[in-house]
């Protein structure tokens, strides 16, 4: 999500307490759309980042450093011109908008002290940092807007600085119940739209989290509600709103297993189960750095998986085909025993025809009932049975090859689609590697030209510890499944596995000892998650002891066969610490 009038209240007040009182000592701007400063307040130092990039607007506190360019861009030398030693005297919000006002008072050339206010809009691709003087005309912009560009705003120096009201929307620091009531109840899309519409700063997740809040559901229309739902809606959204106004904020990230969904400055309660887990930080701004750090290893490993994920696909496709036109030819041979009865039958009732018949009905004698057999009347009935038993060996012979290669399409998919899972499971880039070169041994990506050096596998299988103390390997690709069960599972240990869909093989070690309940449930949610089912609120889990776990001759690696096993149903979650 992007950020919100919540989490920019948030910021405002950790940046009000962090920075008020402070010394700007650097202005450094390392990206075109994007400033860093460090400020001295008493005995810290902080570095805060701001970004007016389109794709990622921020604004937060970091630790980190970034290069700066040889020669300052001329709003980085315009900023140190002015501000370069002042000091911030204040920093506020006007609203729940998403901008942000830092005062900064220095002196002049003569001496005198002045004040100049660097205002900060995130607000998507519009965003932007505008310098102005205490008359709140604009010195300079990290962003020019002009006429042509804007039809709202100018954005140029010389201009006066106003905040655009694109929308008529009312500040949910201020509204009155009545208002509340009036524009909620009279809008006909639903409550959770109707939120986000029509006050400031509210995101599409906190108005969700509003409802779920009141127990109401936000796909219904807000002109459909009654008065008491509405109150009780607009005395939920007050409380939220206290939080906001005295500064009680909790900023957390909710995750699905390990990838970050959302994040907020006020509980996300409309998360909680379900897969979802939240973390809570004490500030807003590792909150900002951690979440869009997890992002962009997330992003990255898709872009970096994209070749490997399209050859997979492109490959799943032309194979789901085949199979296809495979069943439909295997299909057209269900006829191959209606001909051999033809066939028989003729031969048996044959002697009655005296030539030029276009049908005989006889007994079936394994059915007994009549049949009527369809003749060719230029033949004789021993040709037109001949003509029968042709038909039956061709389709015979058709189904008995497309049997196999029925067997041989479904192999393939089965191992394209695990190598797909694999794909999924995958963290980080070392983890693709293995992908890649079973990609390369099966033909599917071309292999390496000789002299061409085999990429070193650093990539390692997935190794947890169970509430009991019991040692959990899951294998995050087909070599490491084979791995696991074949080199690293012993007899009396524990394999777990998805039933009938592609996934990880999960090993338990026992150690020798018995298993509790509570590490077969632990294992069984691994072996959930990390398989195609994961999105299910259950999958059914298949479990067995590596003993009886037998490898299939000629096939690919990770894929086993097993009897007389058990069976548990899991919800896809991840309850263990990784070690």
């Amino acid at each position: 999500m992007a950020l919100d009038g919540i989490v920019m209240a948030n910021l405002t007040a950790e940046m009000k307490e962090r920075l008020e009182g402070g010394k700007i000592a650097k202005i450094a701007q390392p990206e075109k759309d994007e400033l860093l400063f460090t400020i001295k307040n008493q005995k810290n130092t902080w570095r805060l980042l701001i970004s007016a990039s389109a794709s990622l607007p921020l604004i937060y506190f970091t630790e980190a450093n970034k290069p700066s360019p040889m020669t300052a861009p001329n709003f980085c030398m315009l900023l140190r011109k002015h501000i370069g030693n002042g000091r911030i005297i204040r920093v506020s919000q006007p609203g729940l908008e998403r901008i942000l006002c830092m005062e900064v008072e220095h002196l002049d050339e003569l001496g005198d002290r002045r004040t100049k206010k660097l205002i900060v809009e995130i607000m998507g691709k519009h965003s932007n940092i505008i310098f102005c003087n205490e008359e709140d005309m604009i010195l300079d912009s990290i962003k020019h807007i002009s006429a042509q560009v804007s039809s709202v705003r100018e954005v140029l120096p010389g201009r006066t600085y106003f905040i655009p009201q694109t929308m008529d929307k009312k500040d949910p620091l201020t509204i009155t119940q009545e208002e509340f009531i009036d524009v909620i109840g009279h809008t006909a899309s639903p409550i959770q739209k109707a939120l986000y519409m029509n006050l400031t700063g509210i995101s599409p997740i906190m108005s969700h989290e509003l409802c779920h809040l009141a127990s109401i559901d936000g796909d219904h229309s807000a002109n459909e509600m009654t008065e008491l739902e509405l109150i009780h809606l607009y005395r939920m959204f007050s409380l939220m709103m206290e939080d906001v106004r005295q500064g009680q904020f909790s900023p957390n990230i909710v995750y699905r297993q390990e990838e970050p969904v959302e994040f907020s400055s006020l509980p996300l309660t409309c998360y909680q189960g379900n897969g979802y887990r939240s973390e809570a930080f004490d500030s807003v701004s590792s909150l900002l750095e951690t979440y869009y750090a997890s992002k962009n290893t997330i992003t990255r490993i898709r872009q970096k998986s994209a070749d490997l994920r399209r050859i997979v696909q492109t490959a799943l496709e032309r194979n789901y085909k085949k199979y296809d036109l495979q069943e439909k030819q295997l299909k057209d041979t269900e006829k191959k025993d209606k001909y051999k009865i033809y066939g028989e039958l003729l031969n048996t009732y044959g002697y009655e025809l005296k030539g030029g018949e276009k049908k005989l009905t006889c007994l079936n004698y394994y059915t007994n009932e009549d049949i009527t057999i369809p003749l060719d009347e230029q033949l004789s009935s021993k040709e037109n049975a001949q003509k029968y038993f042709d038909k039956y060996n061709k389709l015979k012979r058709t189904f008995e090859a497309v049997t196999d290669q029925i067997a041989e399409t479904r192999q393939e998919i089965d191992h394209l689609e695990s190598v797909s899972t694999a794909l999924d499971i995958a963290l980080i880039e070392e983890d693709l590697v293995q992908i890649k070169e079973e990609l390369m041994e099966y033909g599917y990506i071309k292999h390496r030209r000789a002299g061409d050096k085999k990429p070193k596998i650093t990539s390692r299988p997935f190794h947890y510890l169970s509430s009991d103390g019991f040692h959990i390997y899951v294998g995050k690709n087909n070599y490491q499944n084979e791995e696991l069960t074949f080199k690293v599972a012993t007899g009396n240990d524990w394999w777990f596995h998805a039933k009938g869909i592609p996934g990880s093989h999960v090993i338990v070690k026992t150690e020798g000892k018995e298993l509790p309940d509570r590490a077969f449930e632990e294992a069984a949610a691994l072996a959930a998650f990390y398989s195609k089912g994961r999105e299910n609120d259950k999958v059914e889990i298949d479990y067995i002891q590596k003993k009886h776990i037998k490898k299939v001759a000629g096939s690919a690696p990770g894929f086993v066969i097993y009897h007389t096993n058990y069976s548990m149903v899991a919800e896809p979650k991840i309850l263990l610490e990784q070690c």
